[in-house]
């Protein structure tokens, strides 16, 4: 018996809602499905009760990325948002594609830029803030969003069909017993539940284990983007502009690359995006990215700015060879909780939102017409008839080729993305694959060269503490670590034997600490305290002997301007 069986025997059932939709996750795609089922309703004269779960403090608090928005998915969900005030307020006013060495730069001439990075029409955007507007829109529609809720568990009826969620229990201490501030979890139960909880979703995860829905599929391939805004001078502000670097700091096996977007109001968002399958446990993402600041034309940008947050989030690389199957009974998988990204133009919330609009179309018809048992099968039909496989189909092999080494991965984009298309040649007339998973590629320390980084200036470059700082990051404390351990000798005597311990590298939040004991021995600590849920730990774990569960909702980052 599990102990939420345990306490709910003791304090009795768990009091349950019921709803036509349950969505997990407050995100791009969680609240287009939302506002696009309102819609219908609102046109067709139907009553349908959505409702969205979001474990962030509020809608956008957990938001990280670039970003730089293509609106075509915004165009079609809500033609007049200008009108409405949606914040895409900085067009996209020029593209620089640069090829870093140490300490010079190589510009890509605009001709021969690929089609991919072309970001004419597009805004840069703080998505945070995109996502704030959506919340509000979708409850001007009569959408009920419940933030501070965490998704910690999928509820299945006697058939093994979705039936809801629970929310977690609030009030457990540390010891794992209830505290005086207890609260047993709440049942949110619909005719269907969608998950939209981004990149490595918690029980997105989960679901695709127990429906085998990644069978014959290409394992997912994931990266750790790691962030910060800045405030910079005015005089260097140059809004709309967006770069984009390849090489140093990057060795030639290690896929990585940075982007600096101008936003308005001398606003400066930057970062560096690492894959995942990286070989070498020496290497730290967080270190990577501050280092790359120092970059001559990354300097440049923000030299006597401040800045004024961080974050870090898994990025899911988003091939169609890795897409799982979307639905199952009771339920789908929208969003980068499926893998919709498109690694190739570095963009993913206009694909959340067109996948959220595609499976809402098949969940109102299958709601109001009484189909409410049957799997949403219109919803992948709907997918394979739209321009968003069209667009993911165009750029499938983009970072299967750069896992090729830093030749091959430019050689072969510029065929793809520039010269074929020239040909008119829309789509690659090939497939790449790739058979392992991220976290098996890391080799044994010993077989690997140490690196040794330079220590933080504070002005430039900052540690990992003082980031988690500015990323207003809490959880309360008296709570049951939400990083948990299958066995907790694991990570002293396999990752620190034989890995040096990379998870006191690879945690951008200084969540993972090897320290000795008072007998000299060395132990995992774990501060949990500091955690940004960007997933990485759940990924790169070489053992995969980390779970990342849902803490109590409310916790985590609070980002700001993201």
């Amino acid at each position: 018996m599990t102990q939420t069986q345990n306490l709910i025997e003791q304090y009795g059932p768990r009091e349950s809602m019921e709803y036509d939709v349950v969505i997990v996750g407050a995100g791009p795609g969680g609240l287009a499905t939302a506002i696009r089922i309102k819609q219908l309703a609102a046109e067709q004269g139907k009553d349908v009760s959505v409702v969205v779960l979001e474990k962030g403090s509020e809608p956008g608090a957990h938001i990280l990325s670039g970003a730089v928005m293509d609106p075509r998915a915004m165009n079609e969900l809500f033609p007049n948002w200008k009108e409405l005030g949606a914040p895409l307020n900085q067009p996209v006013t020029g593209d620089d594609i640069l090829f870093l060495s140490e300490t010079g730069a190589k510009r890509t001439p605009d001709f021969l830029v690929p089609r991919n990075f072309h970001n004419e029409g597009c805004y840069v955007v703080a998505l945070g803030n995109v996502v704030k507007w959506m919340a509000q829109q979708a409850e001007a529609l009569g959408v009920e969003i419940f933030p501070g809720f965490t998704a910690a568990e999928v509820l299945y009826d006697d058939r093994g069909a979705v039936r809801g969620v629970a929310t977690g229990n609030m009030g457990i201490g540390k010891d794992g017993e209830p505290t005086e501030n207890f609260q047993l979890g709440m049942e949110l139960l619909g005719k269907y539940t969608i998950f939209a909880e981004g990149a490595r979703g918690h029980l997105g995860k989960q679901l695709i284990a127990r429906y085998k829905l990644d069978e014959g599929k290409d394992p997912q391939s994931f990266a750790i983007g790691i962030k910060e805004l800045w405030e910079i001078d005015p005089a260097k502000a140059k809004p709309g502009l967006v770069v984009h670097t390849a090489g140093w700091p990057m060795d030639k096996e290690t896929f990585g690359g940075g982007f600096l977007y101008h936003l308005e109001g001398n606003k400066v968002t930057l970062g560096f995006v690492i894959g995942l399958d990286y070989k070498n446990p020496w290497m730290s993402p967080f270190e990577e990215m501050q280092r790359w600041k120092t970059h001559p034309s990354i300097r440049a940008h923000i030299d006597g700015g401040k800045r004024i947050s961080y974050g870090a989030r898994a990025i899911n690389n988003g091939t169609p060879q890795a897409l799982p199957k979307l639905v199952f009974p009771g339920g789908a998988l929208i969003g980068c909780d499926a893998g919709f990204l498109n690694a190739a133009r570095i963009k993913g919330s206009h694909t959340a939102i067109k996948s959220g609009m595609l499976c809402a179309d098949a969940v109102f018809a299958a709601v109001t017409s009484g189909r409410a048992a049957d799997e949403l099968s219109a919803y992948p039909q709907a997918y394979d008839n739209s321009w968003l496989k069209e667009e993911l189909d165009q750029s499938r092999n983009f970072k299967l080729w750069f896992k090729k080494g830093a030749l091959m991965g430019p050689l072969m984009t510029g065929i793809e993305q520039w010269f074929l298309p020239k040909l008119g040649v829309k789509n690659p007339p090939w497939t790449l694959h790739r058979d392992k998973p991220d976290h098996v590629y890391l080799q044994p320390a010993a077989q690997c060269q140490q690196i040794a980084y330079p220590k933080p200036d504070g002005k430039l470059t900052f540690d990992r503490l003082s980031s988690v700082f500015v990323s207003n990051t809490n959880h309360e404390e008296n709570q049951p670590a939400h990083l948990t351990l299958k066995d907790p000798s694991v990570p002293v005597k396999i990752n620190l034997a034989k890995f040096a311990g990379p998870e006191s590298r690879y945690c951008p939040a200084g969540v993972y600490e090897f320290v000795k004991t008072d007998g000299g021995e060395d132990r995992l600590q774990i501060n949990a305290q500091n955690c940004v849920h960007c997933k990485t730990c759940d990924i790169k774990d070489p053992t995969q002997n980390i779970v990342w569960v849902t803490p109590e909702g409310g916790g985590g980052p609070n980002y700001s301007g993201m």
